[in-house]
């Protein structure tokens, strides 16, 4: 396993995270403590979880039509894992979120300081441990004042409870102006940002991109597999493995001689078009980790190949030209 730093903060993270948006709704408990298991074995110490994953009407519980879904079950289900001990919690760097609504009382959702003192102390009872490596607030909460949001965080720091602070969905502008009212009160601000990147969403390019280099915030992409889009949906859908209805039928034909041309270069490389996704976003500058999302234990083994998989100057110029990409703001659209 290749190991970085997240961001510009000492702490090192594994090139892959592991994303458990699906433990619960879609991955039953045991299987998603066998995922852990084998992410441990295999040297992946980054997990990546939130307060509201296992809701029962978050995507994987609508997917998987699970009744037992609710928000938090998520977290339970780690926290089970951490309980299971062996150096479980230890050797895990987690990361956690919160925004998303526990509840229909006002001051359970977003950023205010109340809720991300109450939000935090929840995760930590549901996965039974006393400390968060990584908070990241999973939406700009554009109502609080960042001064309101960093005297909250700066408590928890100080009681020990989190350690770092991180961001996801933030525009260009949201993480410039965090971080500089963080520098302003002497304060770390955030070290990273999750956002949307793959092949075929590459809007952060114009000015997440770039800022999140500047201010020196690791880049976690979450669904870098464009929501299935690059795993091979056409060959899938020749074999009869895999039948598309509404939107994602939609997607695939919007984009169909972009998805067949993909799949004709990865078959030219002899990789898995799902692997050759991955690998793209690890060759990205200022890209920390990609989240791996499996729904089960075989899934999860099939992505470690990504990170043996080298792109040459050649096949990232293919790509491009495939799924063009942008340059910097206001260079892309201006001079």
């Amino acid at each position: 396993m290749e190991y970085t730093h997240l961001g510009r903060s000492g702490l090192s993270v594994s090139r892959l995270c592991l994303g458990t948006m699906n433990f619960g709704p879609l991955t039953p408990p045991d299987e998603a403590h066998a995922i852990m298991d084998r992410a441990h074995e295999l040297g992946i110490n980054f997990f990546d979880t939130a307060n509201r994953y296992g809701s029962a009407d978050g995507e994987a519980a609508k997917a998987g039509a699970n009744p037992e879904g609710h928000a938090g079950w998520t977290e339970e289900i780690i926290g089970d894992w951490f309980a299971g001990g062996g150096g479980r919690r230890e050797r895990t760097v987690l990361a956690t979120k919160l925004y998303g609504a526990m509840g229909s009382w006002p001051n359970e959702g977003k950023l205010s300081g109340l809720n991300i003192r109450r939000a935090c102390d929840a995760s930590l009872k549901r996965l039974k441990t006393d400390y968060i490596d990584l908070y990241q607030m999973h939406h700009v909460d554009r109502s609080t004042p960042w001064d309101e949001i960093w005297q909250a965080m700066e408590v928890l720091v100080t009681q020990g409870k989190i350690i770092y602070v991180g961001s996801s969905n933030f525009a260009g502008w949201d993480i410039a102006r965090a971080n500089e009212t963080a520098r302003a009160r002497g304060f770390g601000g955030t070290v990273s940002e999750q956002s949307l990147y793959n092949l075929v969403a590459r809007t952060i390019e114009l000015e997440v991109l770039p800022a999140a280099k500047a201010y020196g915030v690791g880049l976690i992409p979450w669904s870098p597999l464009g929501g299935g889009l690059l795993g091979g949906v056409l060959k899938s859908e020749r074999e009869g493995r895999r039948r598309l209805a509404g939107r994602a039928r939609q997607a695939v034909e919007a984009n169909r001689d972009k998805l067949a041309a993909w799949e004709d270069l990865c078959d030219k490389l002899a990789e898995e078009p799902a692997d050759v996704a991955l690998a793209w976003l690890l060759h990205q500058d200022g890209v920390t980790a990609p989240i791996i999302g499996p729904r089960t234990l075989a899934q999860f083994e099939g992505a470690q190949r990504a990170l043996a998989i080298s792109l040459d100057a050649d096949a990232l110029r293919q790509l491009d030209e495939i799924f063009p990409g942008y340059k910097p703001a206001p260079e892309h659209y201006a001079w």
